[in-house]
């Protein structure tokens, strides 16, 4: 397993890819704890992991709350004696597809406050239990908005910029401590509307726009036409992927982003 012994934190765990992270890092081995504001969708994919045989704790944490998160953190530490590996997939609704002209700031500003004061919350909370004797991951989500030039998603693209240059500072910062850390940038996961994450509220615009459902969109539409692999990733393929970044078989990356954007962008 590629996770035994190891106990992992993920923030946003009843979501769409949380949830799918959290199912894979269990069945890799790794105890693991969910945190989020939603406690039926945390039980949702607590009873998943359960009926697998693994090891799972839930607890209703908001993680916009400073105290909330640093009382949740040190409480996993008490009762596991560490924590390994933490991942951020908090999802923080915003806009995409108005253009600066019809922008305000505060349609603007969300996604890059939402998104980067629940990693800085998140990664502040963890970071003193891992680490040192024991090898510690963090991993963030961005996407490739970071990169692409693309009109109407001003405030989406510098929050996924902010995060990936968050991700490689902090690195730099934790390397001492033995701690890694890696983003994950996936583009568009083409399942997780319909495992109700909040991308099915984001895309419906674009999908109206062009004529098309949300999964019609996500499923060979543009979005997935623009990439070199003519698909988009599943939930799946970033749960894979992240497991693997947090294991030791990764042990010598940090500091960088692993790509999920099926060539979307190309480094």
């Amino acid at each position: 397993m590629l996770l035994e012994g190891k106990n992992a934190v993920v923030y946003g765990g009843g979501g769409a890819i949380g949830g799918a992270v959290a199912r894979v890092f269990a069945r890799e081995g790794a105890r693991v704890f969910i945190a989020g504001r939603t406690q039926a969708n945390l039980d949702a994919v607590a009873r998943d992991i359960a009926a697998t045989g693994g090891t799972v704790e839930t607890a209703q944490v908001d993680v916009f709350d400073q105290q909330a998160v640093d009382k949740h953190a040190d409480a996993v530490a008490a009762t596991a004696g560490s924590i390994d590996i933490a991942l951020n997939a908090v999802s923080v609704l915003h806009d995409q597809g108005t253009l600066l002209a019809d922008l305000s700031l505060e349609e603007f500003m969300r996604p890059i406050d939402g998104f980067l004061r629940t990693l800085f919350i998140t990664s502040k909370a963890v970071a003193p239990h891992m680490g040192r004797e024991r090898p510690g991951v963090i991993l963030t989500l961005s996407e490739p908005g970071s990169k692409l030039a693309v009109g109407g998603i001003l405030g989406h693209a510098v929050s996924a910029a902010g995060k990936e240059a968050f991700s490689r500072n902090l690195a730099a910062e934790l390397a001492p401590s033995n701690i890694r850390v890696i983003g994950i940038r996936p583009h568009a996961v083409v399942d997780a509307p319909a495992a109700g994450s909040y991308t099915k509220d984001l895309f419906t615009h674009t999908a109206a726009a062009a004529g098309q459902s949300v999964h019609e969109l996500l499923e060979g539409g543009a979005m997935a036409q623009g990439t070199l692999l003519k698909r988009l990733p599943t939930l799946s393929e970033v749960a894979e992927t992240a497991a693997f970044l947090a294991s030791d078989r990764a042990g010598v990356m940090t500091g960088t982003i692993a790509n999920l954007s099926a060539g979307a962008l190309v480094d």
